[in-house]
């Protein structure tokens, strides 16, 4: 790696360290907003993909399990998920997200203000170049 590619690399990682911070700032307080912790609004948000056991959650999350039982008896409480035992393992508990919950996410991701005036500032090509440079960084499989 040259010295060049190594400094660009670095302000790269800097940028998107400024990135998050700012997002997930913006995202704490909407979350707050609905009376929920920032880690009870990400539980929100990873299960508006799909349904996912209480493992998996956990490990999306990066956090220990006893936690998140905490997190989503919380949760289940306020009437945003609900557990239901997996069809392919009675054992193992998948959490759904409700109606209530579904509203609560969309909520938290409508207050994100400063989020979504940044991301208005893009046009069209912007926001798809962004999108697949995202992709490409993050969920791509890792080549090797």
């Amino acid at each position: 790696m040259t010295g060049l590619s190594r400094l660009d690399t670095e302000r790269l990682m800097e940028l998107l360290s400024v990135s998050l911070g700012a997002y997930y700032g913006d995202f704490t307080v909407a979350a707050a907003s609905e009376s929920l912790t920032a880690s009870q609004g990400r539980a929100l948000t990873v299960l508006r993909r799909g349904p996912a056991a209480m493992r998996a959650l956990a490990s999306t999350l990066t956090c220990d399990a006893s936690n998140i039982t905490g997190i989503v008896d919380r949760l289940e409480k306020r009437g945003l998920v609900r557990r239901e035992p997996s069809a392919s393992d009675r054992r193992v508990k998948n959490v759904v997200l409700t109606a209530e919950g579904e509203r609560v996410t969309d909520a938290i991701r409508a207050r994100m203000r400063a989020t979504q005036d940044g991301l208005d500032r893009l046009d069209d090509a912007d926001r798809e170049r962004l999108a697949e440079l995202l992709e490409r960084v993050f969920l791509a499989p890792p080549q090797g």
